[in-house]
């Protein structure tokens, strides 16, 4: 098949020639120091931990990399961003900086011109924006990740056979709302369960226990497809994922609408699942809880976007071992006693006190979600050690972490 000369899903060559801004914007030596260090930066009054897996994933640094080169390619076009390239504010205002402009700040698929460009975030696009906007005849920069794209194959899959999609997910996600378009592209139905308990009830409707029909499309009607009748299309499904959720409980749906179905049928054959959970989530979310089992502490400071579902999973396991706070970067510190944060599950921060204990030395537990960069791991660090009146960076040796500025 001829490739699209107006869609970039490759970059443009010019990984050399951005790659120096990329590390002055999003890399940072006292951070590669501390994996040198096995993650563990002792300053007397205050122990850092930082888990061995954590910040970008190779999707997030991939969908960064093809924004520095297409404003690169293209010095004088307009770009737009269908969305937030990613769910980090550090980096998306920084594109702003660069000239991107952002559907989310008033622009639309009216707004595009056939000079201009068109990025594709990490979580992809509905098939019906990527229509739209290729009728515009702009160039697409498609930096969708390819752990996305397997969920999307997965979904079209089974819509073809006449299978339905109950996805794992939060059905107001970007990656999501994309991911259930691709199996009514291929004439098929979706259904979301946000977690455990909405799984069992669709659980319990297959095995014709719990809600009735009426309760239940009242239920599931809004994160449905249209048209959805849980007496039909419940009796062929197939399983899939967001790709941020909790890998475990992934797993344990899965398992459970499985079994569920084994029961009904007497076999296996109307049950489809295939593993979709990413393997950088899976990652992060293992490194905290070796973190946490390894090392006894005190606090832990969770770091990356306030609507990222990554880092929002990677906080409630963090929980598990100690008090964890979610911020965004160092000004959620507002001091020693005070520290501004999202708690799991909530819509606003609150600002909670005395969330340092009084012993010494401090031992603090640090992970970041995976977009989060490293830059602003480091002045989480920093604004940290300052309220010790200490700066890591006098604990770093003079050849420490030096390796990140060769590009």
């Amino acid at each position: 098949m001829a490739r699209d000369p107006d869609l970039v899903q490759k970059g443009f060559g010019l990984k050399a020639a951005v790659a120096g801004e990329l590390a002055a914007d999003y890399r940072s030596r006292l951070i590669e120091a501390l994996r040198g260090r096995q993650g563990l930066l002792d300053l007397g009054p205050i122990k850092f931990h930082l888990a061995e897996e954590f910040g970008f994933c190779y999707g997030v640094d991939r969908a960064i990399d093809y924004a520095y080169e297409a404003r690169r390619h293209f010095p004088d076009k307009t770009i737009y961003v269908t969305n937030e390239i990613i769910h980090n504010p550090f980096v998306n205002n920084r594109l702003r900086e660069m000239g991107f402009r952002f559907f989310e700040d008033g622009h639309s698929i009216s707004s595009i011109g056939e000079d201009d460009i068109v990025l594709l975030p990490a979580f992809g696009a509905t098939v019906e924006q990527i229509d739209e906007i290729k009728k515009k005849r702009a160039v697409i920069v498609d930096t969708t990740c390819g752990s996305v794209m397997n969920v999307w194959k997965r979904v079209e899959y089974y819509g073809r056979d006449g299978y339905t999609s109950i996805v794992h997910g939060k059905h107001y996600h970007e990656e999501t709302i994309a991911t259930v378009s691709r199996a009514l592209s291929e004439g098929g139905h979706y259904l979301v369960a946000r977690n455990e308990p909405e799984a069992q009830m669709v659980i319990d409707y297959i095995l014709g226990v719990g809600l009735d029909r009426e309760a239940f499309l009242e239920k599931f009607g809004p994160v449905s497809s249209e048209g959805f009748d849980p007496d039909i299309h419940l009796e062929k499904i197939g399983v899939a994922n967001q790709t941020t959720m909790l890998a475990n409980e992934s797993a344990k749906i899965s398992v459970m609408l499985g079994a569920a179905v084994l029961k009904r049928d007497g076999h296996s054959e109307n049950f489809r699942e295939f593993d979709t959970i990413c393997s950088a989530t899976q990652d992060r979310q293992d490194a905290i809880l070796k973190l946490g089992n390894r090392h006894p502490l005190d606090v832990i400071l969770v770091i990356g976007g306030y609507n990222s579902s990554n880092t929002a999973h990677l906080c409630k396991i963090a929980g598990k071992f100690a008090p964890a706070y979610h911020i965004d970067g160092p000004e959620a510190i507002l001091s020693g006693e005070s520290i501004q944060h999202l708690e799991h599950g909530a819509a606003e921060t609150v600002v909670a006190t005395n969330w340092r204990p009084d012993n010494k030395p401090l031992r603090l537990g640090v992970t970041s979600g995976a977009s989060t960069p490293n830059s602003i791991v480091a002045e989480v660090f920093s604004k940290v050690a300052a309220l010790y009146g200490l700066d890591p960076m006098s604990f770093i040796g003079p050849e420490e972490g030096l390796e990140i500025v060769e590009v």
